[in-house]
């Protein structure tokens, strides 16, 4: 999930505008954000405010983004869906923490403004940052990127921040303490069949995906178990970055940290080569989660962003094919939290349905990768 200043009036549900909204809109923010609870909060933490406004920011598929005016600062709020989620999903604090350790280093983010874990506010932990201007690349490019110079720069920028995370001295910036890196990457195998699993009590009363199972085996098998130590985002792709108003593209915000730890440099690496297109590649297994303009000339290819990666921190990127069929488990691992949450009423999102049929292409996809269908 991302923070999208172009954000349009139907992808928004704000609190005084209802004539729109169908009951259940209505009902989904209510239990969101208590506004009058809100509204208390942010005047005692940041002085009142002539000028309150919330709406609900509809991109994004994970944890729940609240767009908030108050006086003249716009802000972002972030919180966990409503709802029974799995365990260590949805950690929005934990998300504070590592984006306030960063305030000031090369790896760009919002300014981080508060944190809360006073249930009573909005029934959840929230932490509050200021909102950026620029553009998430979601769907295509902005007009202003279409030459060749900038769409490789569009790639240079990608790859060479997630190198700036990767190089950054996190004992120095406090987060010394903020997991174990050693052994991670078996450790993410495990956690992320452990979310299938939790994710199956519930779907596996609709379809069962046995290709996962399958592909699962083979990664506990394959396993690199000697890796470099680094902070790791354990989400960064492209539409979890901003790129700022201006061009030359320049990423002015990096989003979405709650799967952040210490731990594998390539497993991140290999998560966002798994979102990057080649031309040629086959059709996309998820094609409304997947951006497609990156194909077209002058953008880097995966093999091109590997090479830069190598050389800005000094890491080889060995056992490709692991990373990214990992990568692409643990996304089909999602969907199908994502599945039991809609079958539960536990989210409003058009997404979380379509994940009956997008689930098992992932699993496909993943077996693919492991088979040669899908090289570097």
């Amino acid at each position: 999930m991302t923070e999208d200043d172009q954000t349009t009036d139907d992808q928004t549900t704000d609190d005084q505008t209802t004539d729109d909204r169908t009951a259940d809109d209505r009902d989904y923010f209510d239990r969101l954000v208590d506004r009058n609870a809100l509204r208390n909060y942010l005047a005692a933490e940041l002085g009142e405010a002539t000028e309150y406004a919330v709406s609900h920011h509809a991109e994004g598929h994970s944890n729940e983004t609240l767009f908030v005016t108050w006086g003249d600062r716009e802000l972002v709020i972030r919180r966990p869906p409503p709802g029974e989620t799995a365990e260590t999903a949805h950690d929005v604090l934990r998300e504070y923490r590592v984006m306030d350790a960063l305030q000031g280093t090369d790896v760009p983010v919002p300014g981080t403004v508060l944190a809360c874990e006073d249930h009573s506010v909005i029934g959840s932990d929230f932490y509050v940052m200021e909102r950026l201007s620029g553009d998430v690349l979601r769907d295509e490019e902005p007009e202003r990127f279409g030459t060749a110079d900038a769409r490789r720069r569009v790639g240079e920028e990608l790859v060479g921040t997630l190198a700036a995370i990767h190089t950054l001295d996190y004992e120095a910036v406090g987060l010394g303490e903020f997991g174990y890196p050693s052994g991670y990457t078996e450790r993410q195998v495990e956690r992320w069949t452990k979310q299938l699993d939790w994710a199956f009590e519930r779907t596996a009363e609709e379809r069962a995906v046995p290709e996962l199972e399958t592909v699962g085996e083979w990664l506990v098998e394959h396993c690199p178990t000697e890796h470099e130590h680094a902070l790791v985002h354990g989400d960064y792709k492209l539409d979890n970055v901003m790129y700022g108003p201006e061009t030359p593209p320049e990423i002015v915000g990096v989003f979405d940290w709650e799967m952040a730890t210490l731990g594998d440099p390539l497993a991140d690496l290999g998560w966002m080569l798994s979102y990057w297109r080649d031309a040629g590649d086959p059709d996309p297994a998820t094609p409304e989660l997947t951006a497609t303009f990156m194909e077209a000339a002058a953008y880097p290819t995966r093999r091109e962003l590997v090479e830069r990666y190598e050389r800005e921190t000094g890491i080889e990127y060995d056992h490709d094919r692991f990373y990214r069929a990992l990568a692409v488990y643990k996304l089909a691992a999602l969907g199908e939290m994502f599945y039991r949450r809609y079958l539960e009423g536990n989210s409003d999102d058009p997404m979380y349905p379509k994940m009956e049929e997008r689930v098992p292409d992932l699993a496909r996809r993943a077996k693919g990768i492991l088979d040669g269908e899908e090289p570097l």
